[in-house]
């Protein structure tokens, strides 16, 4: 399922890949895009939002909605 997570707290393109290594790390996830100035990430996953949104805060970041 491609689902698009909205994301606050990222500011350069460190924290872009913080992101992206932490959902490419999810099992049963691919192409994992991050998007610095729309401050969200989009990826095809099988996983559920609360793992979503675990995986990212644990970087340190705010999860502000999953479509």
């Amino acid at each position: 399922m491609k689902k698009k997570i909205l994301i606050e707290g990222m500011s350069c393109g460190h924290c872009v890949n913080h992101v992206k290594e932490a959902l490419e790390g999810i099992s049963g996830t691919s192409e994992v895009e991050v998007n610095l100035e729309g401050k969200y990430a989009t990826l095809e996953t099988s996983a559920d939002d609360a793992t979503i949104k675990e995986v990212i805060e644990e970087e340190g970041y705010d999860v502000v909605g999953i479509e």
